[in-house]
């Protein structure tokens, strides 16, 4: 999750024009003939029409997803919503922590951090299973947790990056003579994102957001999460939850999933959500080291350990999503850099496994 900076259309299909066939002249056939020759006519324009617009096996063709306009304006009741916490000192001046537990943390499993998070048990759920929707989705250039053997230092990338932003951790499967990992790609929608690279997705969910409606997705996110506050109780990790998920781009179409908007990928068949950390913490982004930390805690975290490869297109797609909704979510179209990996000391002792994909 990023410092919080000051998410527009719906995507339209580019559909070539079909030229219709003449019709010969019915006269020459029978009255019962004829009509049913017509509706055979129009019910084969008809499944070749369809078969433009959607793609067909044997021969799909290409729809192209370009962004338009949203849908209409309004008022947003969640603007300004932003409680507007200000980052503390970690610690005080006689070296004692001062800061509530903070993410992102050591997810490897069997982790534990030495930050007495006593009475705080993290959502165990699925965030929707809890009443949570998610109000925002944003990514960071490389990861801001750590997953010995997934996503850790001895993880790679490309050997220029095309964002100045602060990189985290880059996953292990990165392999240079692998075409999929070096082969560019045209982004259209996303900015300054690269093939190759490692992003951490993170998905901010609330109880109080405005779940469900054309409202529900904010950037600053913050304003997405408070939107409701005095609609919910006041413990914020029951309230408040970040899913987060590791991916290195790839320009390889069978790695495509189309609703990135909607949250996480869990999938029992690939293994998607089946390694899940869970823990309390807070905000994060690159302004937050182990001196200055977040306020906004502790909120629960649902971390996938492991990395998946993920086409450019998924992301592409999910940008044009953002582009669509009501809110401006333009500030989050690019990745923001990552924090340091949070020390023992602000780490939770709290953090427990779960396999999300034994959810419907």
């Amino acid at each position: 999750v990023y410092d919080y900076a000051p998410m527009v259309s719906q995507p339209v299909y580019d559909y070539a024009p079909m030229e219709t066939a003449a019709v010969g002249s019915a006269k020459k056939l029978k009255a019962v003939a004829g009509v049913l020759g017509l509706l055979s006519i129009l019910l084969l324009a008809a499944t070749i029409t369809l078969g433009i617009l959607y793609g067909t096996k044997g021969g799909e063709t290409t729809v192209t997803v370009a962004p338009t306009t949203g849908p209409p304006s309004g008022t947003n009741p969640c603007s300004g919503a932003d409680p507007g916490f200000s980052s503390i000192g970690c610690f005080d001046s006689s070296g004692n922590v001062q800061a509530l537990e903070q993410a992102g943390a050591n997810v490897t499993s069997g982790y534990q951090g030495s930050f007495n998070a006593s009475g705080r048990t993290p959502i165990t759920t699925p965030l929707y299973a809890a009443g949570l929707c998610p109000v925002n989705v944003h990514w960071h250039l490389g990861t801001e947790h750590y997953s010995a053997g997934q996503y850790d230092e001895t993880g790679s990338g490309p050997s220029t990056t095309v964002s100045s932003e602060q990189m985290g951790y880059q996953c292990t499967s990165y392999d240079s003579t692998d075409s999929k990992f070096t082969t560019a790609y045209n982004w259209q929608n996303c900015v300054n994102m690269q093939v190759g690279q490692t992003y951490e997705v993170h998905w901010p969910s609330s109880a109080a957001g405005a779940c469900g409606t054309l409202n529900q997705y904010q950037t600053p996110f913050a304003d997405g999460v408070f939107c409701n506050w005095a609609t919910v109780g006041n413990t914020t990790y029951e309230q408040i939850g970040v899913q987060a998920q590791v991916f290195i781009v790839v320009n390889d179409e069978s790695y495509y999933y189309p609703n990135l908007i909607r949250g996480m990928i869990v999938d029992a068949t690939s293994g998607h959500g089946s390694d899940m950390a869970l823990y309390t913490g807070s905000t994060t982004g690159s302004s937050k080291s182990n001196t200055v930390c977040s306020q906004y805690a502790p909120i629960t975290w649902q971390v996938d350990r492991k990395c998946w490869p993920i086409s450019a297109s998924s992301f592409d797609k999910m940008c044009a999503d953002m582009k669509a909704e009501r809110d401006d979510m333009s500030s989050d179209l690019y990745p923001h850099g990552s924090r340091v990996l949070v020390a023992n000391a602000l780490a939770a002792n709290n953090q427990v496994s779960a396999d999300f994909t034994t959810y419907p």
